[in-house]
């Protein structure tokens, strides 16, 4: 990737102009330039960078038994993606400056853009799909067993907050009530105070949502409760569950606090530290960040295996 967002421009130096178009305002036509050795070697920087990080993650997570199929997975839609835009956006830019002699002569380049979008749409879903594939196929690890006596039950429940989360609430709740009280007196702006007052009361509910996170084992399975209210609530049947473990993971894992989505699967990431893990038998990973993993996991494998029966 890196040879070709280089070649790209270079194949036609001698029907480019010294200085290339490199961005378009709202009517289509180009506003900005740059040298052209700048609009060749920075989209390959960009490119360097992104496969950096992937890299990096990818060797951290090799050294976690737990992330070894999912992180390629995730570096895979970043890179293809990554890679996709980048020399869709590179060929573009060529395009529309070639055999022009001034950049502001450079022709539009909405068209390919949309298509350099549309595949590496395409490209990444195709990599998650694949990622989601090489998941299932990599055995779910062994966790710890609870002995349980006949003809006892047993419960596990355990429950996790972030305080800075419910800071952070506290504080849009204030301008959500700020900005209501402004409307209501005709300060808001009609229509826009209404929108913020609205805006601002959604992210403190999502906010209070993902503040708070509540786990219980039970015979049924496995609920995990989000918010002071316990919903909304996830629920994983005993049966649907194939293994559980417990695993130590950090936000920048997760890719940052509250409900994270990536190439572990899905994370309740609220401090740093242990976590329960489970993989159901579809090969969907999901991990809440909640004290004595250890022993919900534990609870939840002696009513998957054999025992529970």
């Amino acid at each position: 990737m890196l040879v070709l967002l280089t070649v790209v421009p270079l194949t036609a130096r001698n029907r480019l102009p010294d200085r290339l178009a490199t961005h378009w305002g709202a009517s289509g036509g180009p506003d900005d330039s740059m040298p052209f050795w700048a609009a060749t070697i920075f989209p390959a920087l960009i490119w360097l960078l992104v496969a950096a990080v992937a890299t990096v993650t990818m060797w951290r997570a090799g050294r976690r038994t737990t992330a070894v199929a999912a992180a390629p997975g995730w570096a895979g839609v970043t890179l293809g993606a990554t890679g996709v835009t980048l020399l869709g956006a590179q060929a573009s830019i060529v395009r529309a400056n070639l055999d022009r002699t001034d950049w502001r002569d450079a022709g539009s380049v909405t068209g390919w853009l949309v298509a350099t979008l549309v595949s590496a749409t395409v490209v990444a879903v195709a990599a998650q799909l694949i990622g989601r594939r090489a998941r299932v196929a990599v055995p779910p690890p062994s966790g710890p067993v609870m002995e349980i006596p006949k003809g006892q039950r047993h419960v596990w429940l355990s429950r996790t907050s972030n305080r800075w989360l419910h800071l952070l609430a506290a504080v849009t709740g204030i301008l959500a009530l700020a900005a209501t009280a402004g409307t209501m007196a005709g300060l808001g702006g009609g229509v826009q105070g209404v929108a913020g007052a609205a805006s601002f009361a959604v992210a403190t509910v999502a906010l209070l949502a993902c503040a708070s996170v509540q786990a219980r084992v039970t015979e049924r399975g496995l609920e995990v409760a989000f918010g002071p209210l316990g919903w909304p609530a996830r629920r994983w049947a005993a049966d649907s569950i194939a293994s559980a473990w417990a695993e130590n993971r950090t936000a920048m894992q997760a890719g940052g606090w509250g409900y994270r989505l990536n190439g572990l699967g899905t994370t309740v990431m609220l401090r740093g530290g242990e976590c329960l893990v489970i993989r159901t038998v579809k090969g969907k990973d999901f991990a809440v960040s909640v004290d004595d993993a250890e022993r919900g996991a534990a609870l939840l494998n002696s009513l998957t295996g054999p025992r529970s029966t």
